[in-house]
């Protein structure tokens, strides 16, 4: 019977314990008119499983609603080779096919490959081994490392490395290559992350990573061996389009923290000294410190250069309020995500309400330090300005650091469960 892990925290990482009879990887291949390559890329990636996996699997074959003899391939081949399977799905799109198999596979290990096999097999069980082992959540190959081989034309070359590379300056994504048709994924992991993954198409993939990025899980990225497939069906223009219009709708979902991505949390493994130095590693004062210095330094600079560009147009004491409270907003934002660990929206306006008052404090010693120099002089320089700000900033941030930590995302303690024993 298969149990339902899809709320609640997800547990630490453990080495999975093959079920005797039942599959430990499950290899999805979506095909679209694909009635030509189906057979030999089925039977060739069968005949390398056998020979290399140490464990029990199955190949999927998951048709997106084709209108040639695909079907009928995909028949015939799971009546005839053992743990061959097909499926058929009435609308296309890579990641509807995806996310219908996975939701329905009993398999603890998930992964897909394209038809056409670009990618060298050789690289699956490195693929599939961190995630059986329980080091890590999911594992992509990348066709961006220096130690792949890669054959392709120079214009999709251009394209997967531009794509990355925005995905880097927009989303932060840390991984290198989204888009290899080539990834593995362990299901209690797919459980809670599908839900969450809106698109159907291409961009599938990479709303996964950076979701599962996001969320603190470990991705594991195989350098692999990868010959371009000429005959290709990919659009590159429309698929593009795609792609932008989800990094924005994943973007914007990130930046207003609409996503419930703490559930998706990993505590430490099963070494009981990892469990019990948990509590102090994402809240420890110097960890938070240097945090929250990091956020201090980038938010000063936007402050100072906000400062500057409102003082073209406005008196010391207007240039000033506006500034910072621009870079309030943002910094209370970056403190509650990346310094105090606090995700998602709950009590997201109060924190930010609370923000607002410690920028008052802020507020109130930046403009005294102005009131209190244009006492003493009475047309101070645009550097003298700078310099009295600088140094009253220091002594806000100081304040506020002390502010966020004890009053605006204090520590929540564990409540001590009672002992019901006599």
């Amino acid at each position: 019977m298969r149990t339902d892990t899809s709320s609640g925290a997800l547990p630490a990482r453990a080495h999975l314990a093959p079920v005797p009879g039942e599959p430990v990887l499950d290899v999805v291949i979506p095909v679209f008119n694909e009635e030509k390559d189906l057979g030999p890329c089925v039977r060739r990636l069968h005949d390398h499983l056998t020979r290399t996996f140490p464990y029990p699997f199955r190949i999927t074959i998951a048709d997106n609603a084709s209108t040639d003899r695909t079907p009928e391939v995909a028949a015939a081949l799971a009546d005839a080779v053992d743990g061959v399977r097909s499926t058929r799905l009435e609308e296309k799109g890579r990641g509807r096919a995806l996310r219908t198999v996975w939701s329905r596979s009993e398999a603890p290990v998930l992964a897909y490959m394209d038809v056409d096999l670009s990618t060298d097999l050789n690289a699956l069980l490195p693929l599939v081994a961190p995630l059986i082992s329980g080091h890590s959540d999911l594992a992509i190959g990348t066709r961006l490392a220096r130690s792949s081989r890669v054959v392709r034309g120079a214009k999709r070359e251009f394209v997967s490395r531009a794509y990355n590379l925005l995905l880097r300056s927009s989303l932060a994504a840390r991984f290198s290559d989204a888009q290899c048709g080539f990834k593995a994924i362990r299901r209690e992991v797919a459980e809670r992350l599908l839900p969450l993954v809106e698109d159907s198409g291409w961009f599938f993939d990479t709303e996964l990573l950076v979701l599962a990025e996001r969320a603190g899980l470990r991705i594991h990225e195989v350098p692999v061996d990868w010959v371009d497939d000429p005959d290709s069906t990919v659009h590159i223009v429309s698929t593009a389009t795609e792609d932008l219009k989800g990094m924005w709708r994943v973007g914007r979902a990130l930046a207003v923290g609409a996503l419930p991505l703490d559930r998706l949390a990993r505590p430490f493994g099963d070494d009981p000294r990892d469990r019990s130095a948990l509590p102090g590693v994402p809240r420890g004062l110097a960890r938070q410190l240097l945090g929250f210095c990091v956020i201090g330094v980038l938010s000063t600079l936007a402050y100072l250069a906000l400062y500057s560009l409102f003082r073209l147009g406005a008196g010391p004491q207007l240039a000033n309020a506006g500034a910072l409270l621009v870079s309030a907003v943002a910094n209370t934002a970056a403190n509650r995500r990346l310094t105090f660990g606090v995700r998602g929206r709950d009590r997201a306006v109060r924190h930010q309400a609370q923000g607002l008052v410690v920028f008052g404090v802020g507020l109130a010693l930046t403009s005294g330090s102005l009131a209190a120099l244009g006492a003493a002089t009475a047309d101070p320089s645009h550097s003298t300005e700078l310099a009295v700000l600088i140094t009253a900033n220091l002594a806000a941030t100081v304040l506020r650091f002390l502010l966020f930590r004890a009053w605006v995302f204090p520590e929540r303690r564990a409540t001590p469960a009672k002992d019901d024993t006599r």
